[in-house]
């Protein structure tokens, strides 16, 4: 396979949410364009161990980082390390915590928020550091990443839906249309990316709590989507891919050389 992918990481975005507040995400698994199966995060169920879990498929107790005040580079191969080290380019518009994992740590928004720098793992990059930052304006950071540089792998990660259940809990109308906003935006933008021949999944890192939190083994915090979309997926039913699957089959799609496990289920 030698496919460009992008990960959407819709942060803090809870299984059942998604699997009832994303009409458009759900016409094209109506439709047979696509698939959604339900993932059930590592542990514990934070956000910076997570990130680090999806993009080197390692879970938190091996790697270190094991809750969100480990603020230092990884020391694992990421999805972007192994792209780069084949030829490919990367790009993010992320979290500031993506680019102190990847790229540079700590965090400084003078030299970091906007980098471009060849020789990093993520080449061109587009970081926020608040929680509130509009999601519409995260993704319209990631295509314009897209159009600019044109990566072979592009990480978009918005915070809205996190940022609402932690003001609002999970059962909570804020909650559930931060969920229901996100899908809108993916609308405009994720037909463009599959006539392009992107292959596109959609998943989260956690989910979400009543107490407005999360880092335990509730299913409400720990079950999260994953929506594959794109002609390389098998979209067989009884797939069972986990989260540290992920990393080895994006690099799988991407048809770079790596060490990680795969969920060969969902590749045809």
């Amino acid at each position: 396979m030698n496919h460009n992918v992008i990960l959407v990481l819709l942060d803090g975005l809870n299984h059942q949410v998604a699997h009832h507040a994303m009409g458009h995400l759900h016409a094209y698994v109506e439709a047979d364009r696509a698939a959604l199966y339900r993932v059930e995060c590592e542990l514990p169920s934070l956000s910076r161990p997570l990130y680090e879990c999806i993009l080197t498929g390692v879970a938190p107790i091996d790697s270190g980082i094991v809750h969100n005040n480990v603020n230092r580079l990884s020391n694992q191969r990421s999805v972007f390390h192994y792209a780069r080290e084949a030829g490919l380019g990367t790009a993010a518009a992320a979290y500031h915590w993506m680019s102190e994992l990847y790229n540079r740590s700590p965090f400084d928004p003078l030299r970091d928020r906007h980098t471009h720098a060849p020789k990093l793992p993520i080449q061109h990059g587009l970081f926020y550091y608040a929680d509130h930052y509009p999601d519409s304006h995260l993704f319209a950071d990631a295509e314009y990443l897209r159009r600019r540089h044109a990566p072979n792998f592009l990480l978009v990660h918005p915070m809205n839906i996190d940022d609402a259940g932690h003001r609002h809990g999970l059962d909570s109308s804020q909650y559930r249309n931060s969920a229901r906003s996100a899908d809108i935006l993916l609308a405009d933008y994720l037909r463009t990316w599959l006539e392009e021949g992107y292959q596109v999944l959609v998943t989260a890192d956690h989910g979400m709590n009543n107490d407005r939190s999360h880092n335990g083994l509730l299913a409400e915090e720990r079950e999260v989507p994953l929506f594959v979309f794109g002609q390389a997926f098998s979209l067989d039913p009884a797939a069972k891919p986990l989260q540290t699957e992920l990393c080895g089959t994006i690099c799988e799609l991407l048809g770079v050389p790596h060490d990680k496990p795969v969920c060969r289920e969902l590749l045809k």
